[in-house]
């Protein structure tokens, strides 16, 4: 993978970062490369309530448990079902991925941060694939699928995903490959 080098940089300083807010006293979710590579995962499961998943909305939203959606923190994935606003470029393609990771019956830990609802009522949450560990909202970022989304007090992650960003970006991985606008 070309991008496996970077990543691993990425990753160590992530590792050193997280090294300090343990000293502070902080409790993070360590940032780590899973054995193909290909994935963001975390060390273990952070604190936070499990959820099953029961449909996937778009690429950054989705419907647990008895109907509670949850909008992912940090990433804005383009448009596919909002109402009055068209399908964007590259959004068919983040809601796939998100599906194809998190179908029917996923279980998920739901980790939150700052605030527990935004003003449409629906929780915010980090998400991690339970059976793997993997960190969905990581992911769709280093992937392309979702621009970052930097909403404070919500910022826990932040740095982490604006350099999975840049890497992206700088791959033209993903809309920053496929869609003009997005691409400058």
């Amino acid at each position: 993978m070309p991008y496996r080098e970077p990543m691993k940089r990425i990753i160590s300083s992530a590792l050193r970062a997280s090294v300090l807010l343990a000293a502070c006293g902080a409790t993070v979710a360590l940032p780590e490369l899973n054995a193909s590579g290909d994935n963001i995962t975390v060390s273990q499961l952070p604190s936070g309530v499990d959820a099953v998943v029961k449909r996937v909305v778009d690429g950054d939203t989705i419907v647990v448990g008895s109907n509670e959606k949850v909008r992912l923190i940090g990433v804005d994935t383009p448009e596919t079902v909002k109402l009055d606003t068209p399908v964007q470029c590259f959004g068919p393609e983040a809601s796939n991925f998100t599906k194809v990771v998190l179908p029917k019956g996923t279980k998920v830990r739901l980790a939150f941060d700052a605030e527990r609802t935004d003003k449409y009522q629906r929780t915010l949450a980090y998400v991690f694939r339970s059976s793997d560990l993997l960190f969905i909202n990581a992911t769709l970022v280093r992937g392309g699928y979702a621009r970052t989304l930097r909403i404070k007090p919500n910022t826990e992650y932040a740095n982490a995903f604006d350099e999975l960003q840049k890497r992206a970006k700088d791959a033209s991985d993903g809309l920053w490959g496929q869609c003009p606008a997005t691409s400058n």
